[in-house]
């Protein structure tokens, strides 16, 4: 995606008058009147360029990954150089109820540098039972609590009683479930990997479970908030550094009227 920069910002500014172009796009600008959007389900140059299809099972599902550096990034670029072209599709995402799309990101507070975190429905945080693990989850928590995040903990390598007691006991009501060892990660590790009908139980049970938590967040989604957030980071970051940059007033680029949400995706 980081290599496909441009064709994203050219693709989602769409006619945005409110955009001279795709070169002053930065990973925060908001879409407007004009913009286009993201839906999961269909085809478009971006998901042509950047995607590829990953069968499960007599399935498929889209992958898109940021992108490794290059020689010319060496020294010069960091990781959320790369990151910008995540954000501006989320940005830009119309998804629906019964839609998923899951995003690995790094893990502490490399994920507060932009205002990624605050683009889903839920964030899982994925917590060893140690302190280090909990450390993590504390730092994220404290970080995005003004800002109205979802978070669940998935407590991971979980192998007894003694560590499902210590996870409770530091993260409480926010741990959601734990997985423990499994032959069928192991195996899939060592690039030999199994049907996923094969996957444990227990574990088949936590990933419904996680689901399930995805899916009941999705009747409480606030598009307003999401815009406003939306746009809060992009004037903080055209404050910063954007508008210096791009040599243009990227506040600009706000529309006041508009607002991302259901009743858009059959007009844009």
């Amino acid at each position: 995606m980081g290599d496909r920069l441009a064709l994203i910002k050219d693709y989602l500014r769409g006619s945005n008058p409110r955009i001279a172009s795709a070169e002053t796009m930065i990973k925060t600008t908001p879409p407007g009147e004009g913009s286009r959007l993201l839906r999961v389900r269909e085809d478009n140059p971006v998901y042509d360029a950047c995607a590829r299809p990953v069968e499960l099972d007599g399935g498929a599902v889209r992958l898109m990954v940021t992108g490794a550096f290059t020689d010319a990034d060496l020294g010069i670029a960091c990781y959320h150089s790369k990151t910008g072209a995540v954000e501006l599709c989320l940005n830009h995402l119309a998804d629906g109820p019964g839609e998923y799309v899951v995003v690995d990101m790094t893990a502490g507070s490399d994920s507060f540098a932009s205002g990624m975190f605050t683009r889903f429905d839920i964030t899982f945080l994925v917590a060893e039972p140690t302190r280090r693990g909990v450390s993590v989850y504390r730092q994220y928590k404290e970080y995005a609590r003004d800002f109205g995040v979802t978070l669940k903990v998935v407590g991971n390598k979980v192998q007894g009683q003694d560590d499902l007691d210590f996870l409770r006991a530091e993260v409480g009501d926010d741990l959601l479930v734990t997985v423990g060892h499994s032959d069928w990660v192991c195996a899939l590790e060592k690039g030999r990997p199994p049907r996923f009908d094969l996957l444990e139980d227990a574990n088949r049970r936590a990933l419904k479970l996680l689901r399930s938590a995805v899916d009941a967040t999705y009747p409480l989604r606030d598009w307003e908030r999401y815009t406003r957030q939306m746009v809060h980071f992009h004037l903080r970051n055209a404050q910063s550094w954007g508008n210096e940059r791009t040599g243009a007033d990227l506040a600009a680029q706000v529309d006041p009227s508009f607002v991302l949400g259901e009743s858009v995706v059959a007009t844009v």
